[in-house]
C-alpha cells in the first residue's frame, strides 16, 4: 500500500460518514505523489499524518429565540486546521447542510488556498446549520449574537480570523462584529473580514472572490494562446462570486448566458444582464426566476443542473461543492466546452475533474481560482492593522498580483513535477510546500 493509500484509509476510518473530507483529502494527495517520492523526509515525520488532522475542532450549542418566543437551537462549528505560516483564516458558513465534515473539507482545502495566495495566514473554517433564509434581521441577529457569545473564546486578530461564506454577508458579519466588540470591550477591527467600509472594511472585498477567478482564468488562458473575448460562458450561481464572475468577464469580452440559484437557472442568449441580477439577489432577495419577468425574451427552467447542458466555451461553477458530476462533465466536454474555472470549493467531483483533465480541458483549480477572496480579507487584515484605507484601484491592482503570481506558481510547480498543464495538481503541490517546509521548521506539533 502506497503512503496515500495508507494516509486516506486512516482518513476514512479515523472520520467515518464525513464524506466531503474524504474527497477533499483524497484530491489532493494523489496530486502530492511526485512530490512525496522526492522529499521521503515528509512521510519520515509524519508530515502528512498530521497534515490532514486539525489542529482543534470546537462544536458547540447555539440557543436563540425566533420572533414568536420559541427557543431554537443550532450547532456551531470551528474547525482551526494548520497554523504553520499565520493564524487560522477562514469563512463561516450557516446553512442547513452543515455538520462537522463539510467544515473539515472547507478547513483542508483552505490551507492550501490561503497558502497559494503567498499572505501569512494558515487555514481554518467554521460555521452552523442555521439556515438564514426566511429569517427576519432580528432572528438573524440573535442567532449571531449567540454564536459569537461562544466563538469569541477561541478566535483573536492573531489566532484565528473568520470571514464570510455561504449565508453569511454583510448584515451577518455586522451582527457578529457587534457581540464581539460587546464581550470584549475592545474594538479590534482585525477579528473579522468582510466588515462594511464603516466600520474596517476593504473595498474590492466583496467582489474579490468572483473578480479573482476571472484574473486567474484570464492568466491560464493567455498562457495557452486563448483569451476570453467574445466567448460564451456560463455560471452556476447567483451569489457574490458568481455576480462579480460574470461582471468582470463581461468587461473582459465574454458573453455570459446563464446564470442560477437553487431552483432553477435563466438562460439570455443576447447576454445576462448584470444589473437585473444585481437588484433581484442583493436588493430584494429573491429568487433568480424573477429575472423573466423584467426580460420576457430569457427563459427560466426549474432545476439548477441542467445549466450544464447549455453549450459554452467555459464554465464557472461558483455555487457549492459536487456541482459537477460525472455526467455534466461529459455534456460540457460533448458541447465543445474548452475550460472550467472554479469559483465555489471543490465545485466538480473527483472523476468530473480527472475526465476533463484527460480531455484537455484548462482547468483553474478552486484552491487558486477562487483564493480571491481570503486574498482580499488578508488586505483587510493588513489595512486594519495600520489603521489606513486603500483606494478600490489600490486594492484590485494587489488582487490582480496575486491572481497572476497564483496561476505563476500553479503553472511552474506542475511542470517541475511533470505534469505541465495540469493547474489542479500545481496548485496542491505549490501549496503543499509551503506549508510543509514551516512544518518541518516548526518540528513535530
Amino acid at each position: 500500500m502506497s503512503v496515500v493509500e495508507n494516509v486516506l484509509q486512516k482518513v476514512k476510518e479515523r472520520n467515518p460518514g464525513e464524506v466531503e473530507f474524504h474527497q477533499a483529502v483524497e484530491e489532493v494527495l494523489q496530486s502530492l505523489e511526485p512530490v512525496l517520492e522526492q522529499h521521503p523526509e515528509f512521510v519520515e515525520t509524519g508530515l502528512v499524518d498530521r497534515l490532514v488532522e486539525p489542529e482543534r475542532q470546537i462544536m458547540f450549542r447555539v440557543p436563540w429565540v425566533d420572533d414568536e418566543g420559541k427557543v431554537q437551537v443550532n450547532r456551531g462549528f470551528r474547525v482551526q486546521f494548520n497554523s504553520a505560516i499565520g493564524p487560522y483564516k477562514g469563512g463561516l458558513r450557516f446553512h442547513p447542510s452543515v455538520y462537522l465534515g463539510i467544515i473539515k473539507f472547507l478547513g483542508f482545502e483552505q490551507i492550501f488556498k490561503n497558502s497559494l495566495t503567498g499572505l501569512p495566514i494558515g487555514g481554518g473554517k467554521g460555521g452552523s446549520d442555521f439556515n438564514p433564509k426566511g429569517k427576519s434581521d432580528g432572528e438573524i441577529m440573535r442567532f449571531c449574537q449567540s454564536f459569537m457569545s461562544e466563538l469569541y473564546r477561541h478566535i483573536g486578530q492573531d489566532v484565528d480570523v473568520p470571514a464570510g461564506d455561504i449565508g453569511v454577508g454583510a448584515r451577518e458579519i455586522g451582527f457578529l462584529f457587534g457581540q464581539y466588540k460587546r464581550l470584549r470591550n475592545a474594538y479590534e477591527a482585525g477579528i473579522l473580514t468582510g466588515k462594511g467600509l464603516k466600520y474596517g472594511g476593504s473595498l474590492v472585498r466583496k467582489e474579490a472572490t468572483g473578480y479573482g477567478l476571472i484574473y486567474f482564468t484570464k492568466e491560464m488562458l493567455e498562457a495557452n494562446n486563448k483569451n476570453l473575448k467574445d466567448k460564451t460562458v456560463v455560471i452556476s450561481g447567483a451569489g457574490n462570486v458568481a455576480i462579480y464572475a460574470c461582471e468582470k468577464a463581461q468587461e473582459f469580452g465574454a458573453k455570459v448566458v446563464a446564470m442560477c440559484d437553487s431552483k432553477g437557472y435563466i438562460y439570455d442568449k443576447d447576454g445576462i444582464k448584470l444589473d437585473t441580477v444585481k437588484q433581484i439577489k442583493e436588493v430584494e432577495r429573491k429568487r433568480i426566476k424573477e429575472y423573466v419577468n423584467h426580460h420576457p425574451e430569457a427563459e427560466y427552467h426549474e432545476g439548477q443542473k441542467g445549466i450544464w447542458s447549455l453549450k459554452c466555451d467555459i464554465a464557472l461553477p461558483c455555487a457549492t461543492q459536487n456541482d459537477i458530476h460525472l455526467e455534466h462533465a461529459k455534456q460540457l466536454v460533448e458541447n465543445g466546452c474548452m475550460a472550467v474555472g472554479e469559483g465555489a470549493n471543490m465545485p466538480c467531483t473527483n472523476d468530473a475533474l480527472e475526465f476533463f483533465l484527460e480531455k484537455g480541458l484548462y482547468v483553474a483549480p478552486a484552491k487558486a481560482a477562487n483564493a480571491g477572496g481570503v486574498a482580499t480579507s488578508a488586505l483587510e487584515m493588513s489595512q486594519n492593522s495600520m489603521r489606513l484605507s486603500w483606494t478600490f484601484e489600490e486594492v484590485d491592482q494587489k488582487l490582480q498580483d496575486i491572481m497572476k503570481n497564483i496561476f505563476n506558481a500553479s503553472n511552474n510547480a506542475s511542470k517541475k513535477y511533470g505534469m505541465e498543464g495540469n493547474y489542479v495538481a500545481g496548485a496542491n503541490i505549490a501549496g503543499f510546500l509551503k506549508v510543509a517546509e514551516a512544518m518541518m521548521a516548526q518540528g513535530v506539533i
